[in-house]
């Protein structure tokens, strides 16, 4: 099957509402204007509902097949888009660039909202399925997981959802490619902070301190074991301390300082030894050298785990739209996607959507791919259209 000739006569519009928001780029919950964006063009679709103000300032729209009746009622399921930006200083030079420094979209979000617009549109236009297509426009799927605060305002039982979807673009995967796996898919994973409180002094006298920079470097080196020593080799994961604050001066030894980096892993077991260990190895380390050490685990994201039946549809849907050599099987990412918390409230299945030989995730020099526009609404429509076939 190839691209819907519809989406191709909505290609030109589509682009015009994908630049309109890269050039308007907001950060987490902070997406008004996105918000409002969408929500209009939901109601100039007819949207059989739009809602606000979901999770904060996430958009659902409901709109209802042709075929309706008490027996369908379960049938609805969720297709879902990230809208938020990044806080980073736009470097492409394009014409549409951000006109906000030091905000871009940087991740695509602009193209997956901008896609899920068109099905959107052509769903209404249409309506060849049974029961509904769900259509969630997310917030804060950067940091502060707006999918959880989608789920915890009542997404899934308000709108009857009773299956998920989502659905990135991927750099290097090649433009008119799908992938996907049944299973992990992407990692869970948390940051991680620890506050190291020692005894500071004059650099000339370190017997009277307790050294937060050297508390600091063995605990860095500390928790390198974890992967290497306290894991199974098969078992996938990554542990990185990637901030070190402390100092201000060359003559004095400091009287604290803080680490912050990443946990990932692609299992639930996994992720809790890693705490586990985390938590000893920070207590051991202060009884050692007399430090106070404080851990925390903040914010993160759960597992994003396909599940089997959902993905051999997404699979399907992908090879009819594209061809079965254009469909990957991937292996696991270890970037981690707040989309887990939707696939663990419903059964679902999250694709990657190829954006070509484009810059990378989060990259200044990142733009989305006007190109994939066809195919990533295709899959979106033709997905709607399998799942609740009449």
């Amino acid at each position: 099957m190839p691209v819907i000739n519809r989406v191709a006569d909505l290609h030109p519009d589509i682009i015009g509402w994908r630049r309109d928001l890269h050039q308007h780029p907001e950060l987490l919950y902070d997406v008004h204007r996105t918000s409002a964006f969408v929500a209009s063009r939901l109601r100039e679709f007819g949207c059989d509902e739009v809602v606000e103000g979901i999770g904060r300032t996430g958009v659902v729209g409901v709109i209802k097949g042709r075929i309706q009746s008490d027996s369908s009622r379960s049938m609805s399921i969720g297709l879902r888009a990230d809208m938020d930006a990044l806080p980073i200083l736009e470097a492409t030079g394009l014409p549409y660039a951000s006109q906000t420094p030091g905000k871009m979209h940087a991740c695509g979000h602009d193209g997956h909202t901008a896609m899920l617009l068109g099905a959107a549109c052509y769903l209404a236009e249409t309506r060849n399925f049974r029961g509904s297509a769900v259509l969630i426009f997310q917030p804060a799927e950067e940091e502060e997981a707006g999918a959880a605060a989608m789920i915890k305002d009542g997404l899934m039982e308000r709108f009857d959802v009773s299956e998920v979807f989502g659905m990135h673009n991927w750099p290097g995967l090649a433009l008119g490619s799908f992938s996907i796996r049944s299973g992990p898919m992407m990692a869970a994973y948390n940051v991680v902070e620890i506050n190291i409180e020692g005894l500071g002094g004059h650099a000339s006298a370190p017997h009277d301190c307790i050294d937060a920079v050297l508390v600091g470097a063995q605990l860095i080196t500390a928790v390198q074991q974890i992967v290497a020593r306290n894991l199974d080799p098969l078992e996938a994961a990554g542990v990185s301390i990637s901030e070190f604050h402390a100092g201000s001066t060359p003559g004095v030894i400091p009287q604290s300082a803080v680490l912050r980096g990443t946990i990932r892993s692609l299992s639930v077991e996994v992720h809790e030894i890693i705490k586990v260990r985390l938590s000893e190895i920070v207590a051991g380390t202060a009884k050692m050298t007399g430090a106070q050490i404080g851990l925390s685990f903040i914010g993160g994201a759960p597992l994003t785990f396909n599940h089997p039946d959902q993905t051999e549809t997404a699979l399907a849907v992908a090879k009819d739209l594209v061809g079965e050599a254009n469909v990957h099987l991937n292996r696991p990412i270890m970037a981690a996607e707040d989309f887990g918390f939707m696939l663990e409230a419903r059964p679902g299945a999250y694709i990657l959507c190829g954006n070509g030989d484009s810059a990378g995730l989060h990259h200044p020099a990142y733009d989305f791919n006007d190109e994939a526009i066809p195919y990533g609404t295709s899959y979106w429509i033709k997905l709607v259209e399998t799942k609740l076939a009449p």
